[in-house]
């Protein structure tokens, strides 16, 4: 009689969890500026300004929106790392203002990994597909050595109803959709014992709400904004809000104060930090924030402003009565928002961070 082995834990095969895996913003600034990029009249929004989708404009008044995005598992549970990749892939379509239409699967699966687990992490994507509305209509697998998921995702958006993270006027508002600390949260289960069922640790009750965040789609967020009249928008994932804040201003020609005791955390987050579950990514992320910070607080609230976030809220800038009734609408629907900042006039893509 023969006997197969456990599958392995998830993640215990990757070298890091989710967007915390991505190349640094410095990193990544510097391979993209040493490419000669061909241009087009019709791409409205590309790479120049660090948006989260490109934009292609139609003859018909709309735009055509395509964003991509794959990671590693960051939880043991294939059905919930495909239910928050897709929740991921789409936030980008989401945050430009744009409906999604349909996405694709990118899939890299080593041999030696059940396939039965990749079925998992399929149906879990599918789940997310359906309950945003749009089809999965194929995709690309590749052998690899390790267990990547994610997907294109393609929409579409009349131009006048455009978001981009460009537009962020002097005197608005930061409003931030989602609470943080995915990253700390997800780092703590790769290195901590595999949960059991009923867990009431704090890790395991961090990791509900954790998953609860990660999985919640950013429509009714985007409805919000539109709604606020936003001037600028993005999501907020691997750069951690710091990171994303930054690209945000940046593109609009301005500076921003956060207000770190108003950013909303995930329930166990602090006592997580204490016990030292901080992502390679999140360290890089407050490291290099150096380069755009007036004043950056303690090195604790570095780390949970860079937290590299997984599925993360949107961000965006709205006057600020808009911002108030935002965050009241939001809050009703269960989303833990908050007003986090304002943008001001200062050095393009200044931060400053304030206690309060």
């Amino acid at each position: 009689m023969t006997h197969e082995s456990p599958a392995p834990r998830l993640t215990s095969l990757s070298h890091g969890a989710g967007c915390a895996c991505k190349l640094s913003l410095d990193e990544l600034t510097d391979v993209l500026a040493g490419v000669n990029w061909p241009g087009h009249p019709d791409l409205l929004v590309g790479h120049d300004t660090g948006d989260d989708a490109a934009v292609w404009r139609q003859d018909d008044g709309r735009a055509l929106v395509a964003t991509t995005d794959f990671f590693t598992p960051l939880v043991d549970d294939p059905g919930d790392w495909g239910r928050i990749a897709a929740t991921n892939a789409v936030s980008d379509v989401y945050a430009m203002g744009a409906t999604p239409r349909f996405a694709l699967n990118l899939v890299g699966w080593p041999r030696a990994l059940p396939f039965g687990l990749l079925r998992e992490v399929l149906d879990g994507a599918a789940e997310v597909a359906t309950a945003a509305g749009y089809p999965i209509a194929g995709g690309h697998s590749i052998d690899s050595t390790e267990p990547l998921f994610g997907q294109v995702v393609i929409g579409d958006v009349p131009v006048d109803d455009l978001l981009t993270n460009a537009g962020a006027r002097a005197g608005d508002v930061l409003v931030l959709t989602k609470a943080l600390g995915t990253g700390i949260v997800t780092t703590a289960l790769k290195r901590s014992d595999p949960l059991t069922a009923g867990d009431q640790t704090v890790l395991a009750r961090a990791y509900r709400a954790a998953l609860a965040s990660m999985t919640r789609l950013n429509r009714e967020a985007a409805a919000a904004a539109h709604a606020a009249g936003a001037s600028a928008t993005t999501d907020v994932t691997g750069f951690g809000l710091l990171g994303h804040l930054h690209r945000l201003v940046k593109a609009s020609g301005l500076a921003a104060t956060l207000s770190a005791d108003a950013v909303p955390l995930l329930e166990g987050v602090d006592d997580l930090l204490d016990a030292g579950f901080v992502p390679g990514g999140t360290q890089r992320n407050a490291e290099q924030a150096s380069r755009y910070l007036e004043a950056g607080g303690d090195e604790r609230t570095r780390l949970v402003l860079a937290d590299a976030q997984t599925s993360g809220g949107l961000l965006f800038s709205c006057a600020p009565a808009a911002g108030e009734e935002a965050v009241a609408r939001l809050r009703g629907s269960g989303h833990a928002a908050a007003v986090v900042g304002e943008v001001r006039d200062g050095p393009a893509g200044a931060v400053r961070v304030a206690a309060g």
